[in-house]
């Protein structure tokens, strides 16, 4: 099931970015995007990693912020950013649920 959670992250993360760099918008990928972050971070992520992996959410969260003072590749790593920043949110805050259930409600560690 590793396997099948690491390629679907793979395929979601590419056609976030493809979607973000054309500016390509519609409801219907959103909703597809989501359950693929959803199903990528139940089968491919470890939940024991969920502080490091919100780290590295909010680092990359705060760069594409600043991504459009850019002159030139402003808007476009915007976009690819943003796209990005929109997939991953659904896949952390999945291995932080996974983490949550493990830890306090099945008792886990």
């Amino acid at each position: 099931m590793k396997n099948i959670g690491k390629w679907l992250f793979l395929i979601g993360l590419l056609v976030a970015v493809v979607a973000g760099l054309f500016g390509f918008s519609a409801g219907w990928l959103a909703w597809i995007l989501v359950i693929v972050g959803i199903l990528a971070g139940v089968f491919y992520f470890d939940p024991d990693d969920v502080a490091h992996m919100g780290i590295r959410y909010l680092v990359l969260v705060a760069t594409a912020a600043i991504l459009d003072e850019l002159p030139i590749l402003g808007p476009y790593l915007t976009g690819i950013f943003t796209a990005a920043v929109a997939f991953l949110g659904p896949v952390v805050l999945t291995v932080l649920v996974v983490w949550f259930v493990r830890k306090h409600l099945l008792g886990k560690k």
